[in-house]
């Protein structure tokens, strides 16, 4: 290998060891793609490979990620959408013959180790990094992060809590939750916190919550990952969900959903899914 096929938004350029993924800065590509620039995908990180018929003439490459081999793809945990996934080229359909065969010479290349690797074999965005939370200012400086609240946003609890600073080395893992969707935040995971961590994300000063414009995913994301690969190369495995919550706590935050469903401020959709999502940490 060592060919490129280029693709709408992006160029794969095939090693014998690794996919080179080159993404374009024009207006019409995501932002995220824009954010990350390149990646280099080793062929142990890849599972699968899929080539699939696309919209509107097109055929879709997909190298699927190994669990556990990139930071990224970790910490989005299945969040992001079809159109924001860095492991799809999206190609004419009348490259489909070559895409396929580079499919297959890709396919040639895989291990059958599906077992998750001990370490994180795609390099996260580097450090330090920094975005705009809704109630404060999220940073990273490779060795700890920091939240600083903004008097607008910020719950009271955070503000008695005052300013944060978290060394990786006391954390376990980090929960990112979209900002597309309801409750969008970022959560620092703790080893041994003092105290139970808050189920909402506005009550815990370990976490930074989104909102229109506040934490986009181009830049929370990669922020996140960033952390997380920090988090693992510090000591064990990071999880990258929280703990099932209490019973109790779980039907307030129905309530209060329910209450914001009725004032108009939640759509059915937003509604039923949030609803669904919290009987499941049941």
């Amino acid at each position: 290998m060592g060919d490129v096929l280029a693709g709408f938004h992006a160029a794969w350029e095939f090693e014998s060891d690794s996919v080179l993924i080159r993404f374009e800065r024009g207006i019409r590509t995501p932002k995220l793609f824009q954010t990350l620039g390149e990646r280099r995908i080793p062929v142990e990180a890849i599972a699968g490979v899929t080539l699939t018929p696309g919209k509107r003439g097109t055929v879709v490459l997909h190298a699927v990620p190994r669990a556990g081999a990139d930071p990224l793809m970790e910490a989005a945990a299945g969040q992001l959408k079809e159109g924001g996934d860095p492991y799809r080229l999206v190609l004419p359909a009348d490259r489909e013959t070559l895409a396929e065969y580079y499919a297959d010479e890709l396919r040639a290349a895989l291990t059958e180790d599906a077992e998750p690797p001990e370490r994180y074999l795609v390099a996260p965005p580097e450090a330090p990094l920094h975005f705009k939370a809704y109630d404060g200012k999220a940073s990273f400086d490779g060795k700890a992060v920091s939240f600083r609240w903004f008097w607008t946003g910020a719950s009271s609890a955070k503000w008695k809590a005052g300013d944060q600073s978290f060394p990786v080395t006391g954390l376990s893992g980090v929960e990112w939750r979209s900002p597309e969707v309801f409750e969008g935040h970022l959560r620092l995971l703790r080893r041994e916190p003092a105290t139970a961590q808050p189920a909402q994300a506005d009550q815990d000063p370990a976490a930074v919550v989104f909102g229109l414009g506040y934490g986009p995913v181009h830049e929370s994301l990669p922020f996140a990952a960033s952390v997380l690969a920090a988090v693992r190369a510090s000591g064990p495995t990071p999880v990258t969900a929280a703990p099932r919550r209490d019973p109790a706590d779980i039907a307030d935050r129905i309530r209060h959903l329910g209450e914001l469903h009725q004032a108009g401020l939640v759509t059915d959709e937003e509604f039923t899914t949030k609803k669904a999502e919290l009987l499941a940490e049941l």
